[in-house]
Formats: structure tokens, C-alpha cells, sequence
């Protein structure tokens, strides 16, 4: 899987790789040389004193390793460039990917793996591909070019090369066999803390609303401390790695000390080659352990591209047709045909048997206690969440066989809990529609009961906004979502619970100003309070995710006994 992710990211580059090939073929190749030369200026210059061939034998050397540093240089540049245009390529892949999922490939995920995915994952593919870039000829070349090298010196001492390697490889495969396992148990970890993390400082309120800091503490702190017991076990052996390359590297040298003096002695081979001959085993060992660093980084990243992978594989459940229905003859209409709809893993349905409809310009309103089914229901309209049995129907055409862009494009939704972004208030209201004027921007709040506040706010429409739209008030954050959402100018308006945070008086002016500045839009209106939906033309009463009732306010006051105990629990308590 790494490596069919590799292709595929990098294949763009190829002229990027190709270049850093090259380069690296240089770097290699006059690192491999400089040896030879410094052999022939010990044994042909300084043995016999050759003044002449020392200075022009050493500026030759002094080029060649200026141009190994340049080559190097270049490369390195070239296979960051690579590395990172993939890992942009990668983040790009994933986030469209993740955009285009339903809230039930969201939650299968969860949002802190998914964030996790896309940042840290993707950082591990990145780094290998750029180490990779950088040593993956560079090590062979060394290894391979060194043995070659090193044996044209002198073959009587070939015999620590097939000793010192083949030690060093065994050394390599056992530590790594036994990271594996241990990168995917830290990836997992790495998981968890971020999704408390996220909880945390999400709920932030509730955990101090409930004084639970201390057992909140308690809960990341353990999950803090598997992921530090995991990267412990995999700083160990990583630490490890290198101290016992590093003795059998000066173990060889030693070996090759020992063995080549006495050749020396008996006048076999001169100094100059025998120091040759050190130095090509030390690029020898060094291209195998720079071979076994990429053996440590791979394990990791093959985790971290199996989880990619496992993203990108991801088809949504809400498939586009094949051939989109992009004619919408009954603009603004909605009508639901026997709809059921079962959650993933339930097991039974949340809706049972649901049949209704709305006429362009209409006002339908949905009640019922609280899990009847409410939120459920008119996410289907936006098809959020596929039907699993039935048919939901929008501007005349099922809403599985219409274009997704041209369905979205003429609803609007106010959903239970309103997000903003952060950014300004006009920023956020163009959300909707980034081509809407200024005028209309203040026309949206005029209707949504939120002009007065945004005049006060210091720089108006440019006022800022933090993320989530924390630095205003709930009534505040409700009342620029429903703002955005009349901007989109869709055919179709649909509140979920939205009129909640707004006290009695906004609330009615609000329902008074939709209704009269937009009576062309067809308005889906889920609510708590029965004061809401007094005036709907169609009142859709929802039991344990079964209709029980619909009709008007009157209507059902006289057949649904669950739309009366709703309005007299009401009147109750403001009794």
C-alpha cells in the first residue's frame, strides 16, 4: 500500500525525480572517488616527498568536493520539492475526500482520527518520500559502489566486508520487525489523545459546568501516558539501532587496522591504499545504515498510508447518480413517500412510514418529544443521510436521482446547533453566497432579527468572528445562521430547532418577517416551543419516529391527542 501511494503522489514529479537522480549519481560518484585520490597523494606524493603532486592532485580533490556538495545540495532541494508537493497532493486528496462523506462515514472515522489522518499520517508518507528521495541511490550506491572500490584496493581484507555487512543487516531486520507493530499501537494512541483533546475543548463548558476538570485530567492523562509507554518502547530500539551499527562500523575499522598493518609490514599493499580501504568501509557500513534508517521510517509510514488509504478507499454512502436529474419541475415542493430510515448498526428504525408533503411557499412544521425523529427527518431533505426505505422527494425529483450541487443550491439550512466561521460577519453571511452585495447582506439580517447587533459591533459587517462563532451570544450565532442561510436565496428553508435560543419576542418577529419578505419559500420548521408553529399551514406531529398526527394548529387540537398533551405541558409551565 506505501508504495502504490508513493507512485501515485510522485508520478507528477518524475521530471523532479529524474533531475534529482541525476544529481545524486554525482554526489556518489565523487564521494566514492575521493578515497582513491587521497591513497595516491599519501603513496605518491608524500612517500616520495612530490611537492608538486600533492598541490595538484589536492586541488583536484578540493573541486571534486565542492561539486559533491553542490550536487548534494541540489538534490536534497529537488526531493524536498517532490516530497512536498506530494504530501500537498496527498492533504488535498483526503480533505475532498472527506468533504464529499455523509455524517455516517464521519462518524465511522470520527473526526479526530480523520484530522489525525490528513496531518500527522500524511507528514510520516511525506517524510519517507523525501528521505527516500535522498538516500534511496545515494545508500546503494555507497554500499555497493564502496564493496567494489574497496576490493580493486586490496581483496585480502574483502573477508570484513562479508562479515561486518551481513552482521549489520541482521541487526537492522530484528530491531525493525519489532517496530512495526509498535508504530501502529502509537498511531492508534495518537488517536485518542487528540479526539479527548478535541472532546475537551469542545465541551470545555459542560466539564466545567459539572466540575469534572479533575476527572477530565485524569482521562487525557492516561491516554497521555499509553501513547508516551508506546513511543518509549520505540525510542528504545531506535536508540539502540545506532550504538550497535556504530560498534560493528569501529569493530571493522579495528579489523581492518589490525589485518591491513600486518600487510603493510610484510609489504603487500602501501598505506595510502590500506587507509583507502578504511574509508570505503566506513561508506560501505554508512550506506547500510543509512539503508536502516529508511528501514525504521518505512514501518511507520506503511501504517500511516494504510490509514490514507483507508480514507481515500472510503466510497460515501450518498452516491452521486449516474446520470443526475438537473431539471427541477416542482421548485420549492417537498413531499416524503413511506419513508423509513434505519441508523447503521441499529436495530430497528428511527422512522417508520413517513408521508407528507409541501407546497412551494408553504410552512410545515414538525413537533414531538424530544428523539421522536425531528432532526432525523429533515436531514433527509438535504440528503445528509440517505433513505433506507421510501422516497424523499424535493422540486419533484428523488432526491438519490438528483444533481447534489443543484439540491444543495436550493435548500437552505439552519441547523440545531449553528457554526460560524472564523473570519468576519460578512464572511460568513457570503457562506451563503459569495457574489451577495452589501445591501443584501443587511436585508438578510433585517429579516433575521440581526441588524441591530451587527450595527453595534465595532466594524460592523467587518466585524470579526472567532472560530465557531464563540465571541457571540447563542441568540446571536442563531441569528447570523439563519441570516446566512435567507442569503443563499434557496427555494427551500429548512430550521432545525433553530428559533431555540431566541426569546418569544424575537422569535415572533422573526417568523413575521420570514413569512412576509419571503413568501415564495417553501419553509421546514422543526421546533420545541408550539408558539413557533401556530401559523404553519401544515403541522406534521412526530411519536417515537411514526406520525401521529398532521393538519393545522386546530386541526390537530381536535384529533391528536399527542399535539394536545404538547401544547397543555406548555401552557402548564407558563401558567
Amino acid at each position: 500500500m506505501l508504495g502504490k501511494l508513493l507512485v501515485r503522489y510522485l508520478m507528477p514529479y518524475r521530471w523532479l525525480l529524474a533531475v534529482l537522480l541525476v544529481f545524486q549519481l554525482i554526489s556518489a560518484i565523487a564521494t566514492l572517488y575521493l578515497p582513491r585520490l587521497n591513497a595516491d597523494i599519501i603513496d605518491q606524493g608524500v612517500s616520495k616527498g612530490d611537492t608538486a603532486y600533492i598541490w595538484s592532485t589536492g586541488s583536484f580533490m578540493l573541486i571534486i568536493s565542492l561539486g559533491q556538495i553542490v550536487a548534494a545540495i541540489v538534490a536534497t532541494y529537488f526531493a524536498a520539492r517532490a516530497s512536498m508537493a506530494a504530501g500537498r497532493d496527498m492533504r488535498n486528496d483526503i480533505y475532498e475526500k472527506v468533504s464529499g462523506f455523509s455524517e455516517r462515514e464521519v462518524s465511522a472515522f470520527g473526526p479526530g482520527s480523520l484530522i489525525t489522518r490528513n496531518t500527522n499520517d500524511v507528514q510520516q508518507v511525506q517524510m519517507l518520500a523525501m528521505m527516500g528521495a535522498t538516500m534511496l541511490v545515494t545508500a546503494p550506491l555507497l554500499a555497493i559502489g564502496g564493496i567494489i572500490m574497496a576490493l580493486r584496493q586490496d581483496v585480502g581484507l574483502s573477508w570484513l566486508i562479508a562479515v561486518a555487512v551481513p552482521l549489520l543487516l541482521v541487526m537492522v531486520v530484528l530491531i525493525v520487525s519489532r517496530m512495526v507493530p509498535l508504530f501502529r499501537q502509537f498511531q492508534k494512541k495518537l488517536d485518542a489523545v487528540n479526539r479527548i483533546m478535541r472532546e475537551q475543548l469542545t465541551g470545555v463548558r459542560v466539564v466545567r459546568a459539572f466540575v469534572r476538570e479533575d476527572i477530565e485530567e485524569e482521562r487525557f492523562g492516561v491516554a497521555n501516558t499509553d501513547i508516551m509507554v508506546v513511543g518509549r518502547k520505540v525510542g528504545s530500539l531506535f536508540v539502540l539501532l545506532f550504538p550497535l551499527a556504530m560498534l560493528v562500523l569501529n569493530v571493522t575499522i579495528v579489523g581492518v587496522i589490525w589485518f591491513g598493518g600486518i600487510e603493510v609490514d610484510d609489504g603487500s599493499i602501501q598505506i595510502g591504499t590500506l587507509f583507502a580501504f578504511m574509508q570505503y568501509i566506513a561508506q560501505i557500513l554508512m550506506g547500510v545504515l543509512m539503508a536502516s534508517f529508511m528501514t525504521i521510517m518505512i514501518p511507520r509510514a506503511a501504517v500511516s498510508a494504510e490509514r490514507i488509504a483507508e480514507v481515500l478507499a472510503s466510497e460515501s454512502t450518498l452516491v452521486r447518480a449516474e446520470n443526475p436529474v438537473r431539471d427541477f419541475p416542482d421548485r420549492g415542493a417537498v413531499r416524503f413517500d413511506a419513508v423509513e430510515f434505519t441508523y447503521p448498526g441499529a436495530e430497528s428504525p428511527v422512522l417508520h412510514g413517513i408521508t407528507f408533503e409541501a407546497q412551494p411557499g408553504e410552512t410545515l412544521a414538525i413537533v414531538g418529544s424530544t428523539g421522536a425523529g425531528k432532526t432525523t427527518l429533515v436531514s433527509l431533505i438535504p440528503r445528509l443521510f440517505d433513505v433506507t426505505g421510501g422516497s424523499a422527494r424535493v422540486g419533484g425529483v428523488d432526491v438519490r436521482e438528483a444533481d447534489l450541487d443543484l439540491l444543495w443550491r436550493g435548500i437552505g439550512l439552519v441547523p440545531q446547533r449553528p457554526f460560524l466561521f472564523s473570519g468576519t460577519i460578512a464572511s460568513n453571511l457570503r457562506f451563503g453566497r459569495e457574489d451577495a452585495t452589501d445591501d443584501e447582506l443587511w436585508a438578510a439580517l433585517e429579516i433575521a432579527q440581526g441588524r441591530d447587533f451587527v450595527e453595534e459591533m465595532e466594524g460592523k459587517l467587518e466585524a470579526r468572528i472567532a472560530q465557531g462563532g464563540t465571541n457571540v451570544s447563542g441568540g446571536q450565532r442563531q441569528r447570523l445562521a439563519i441570516a446566512r442561510a435567507i442569503v443563499h436565496q434557496p427555494d427551500i428553508l429548512v430550521f432545525d430547532d433553530s428559533f431555540s435560543a431566541l426569546d418569544l419576542t424575537t422569535d415572533a418577529r422573526l417568523r413575521q418577517a420570514l413569512w412576509r419578505e419571503l413568501p415564495h419559500v417553501t419553509k421546514i420548521v422543526v421546533a420545541q416551543r408550539v408558539s413557533t408553529i401556530t401559523e404553519a399551514d401544515r403541522i406534521v406531529v412526530l411519536e417515537d419516529g411514526r406520525m401521529v398526527g398532521v393538519g393545522t394548529h386546530q386541526e390537530l387540537l381536535e384529533t391528536s391527542s399527542t399535539y394536545r398533551e404538547i401544547v397543555d405541558s406548555q401552557l402548564a409551565v407558563q401558567a
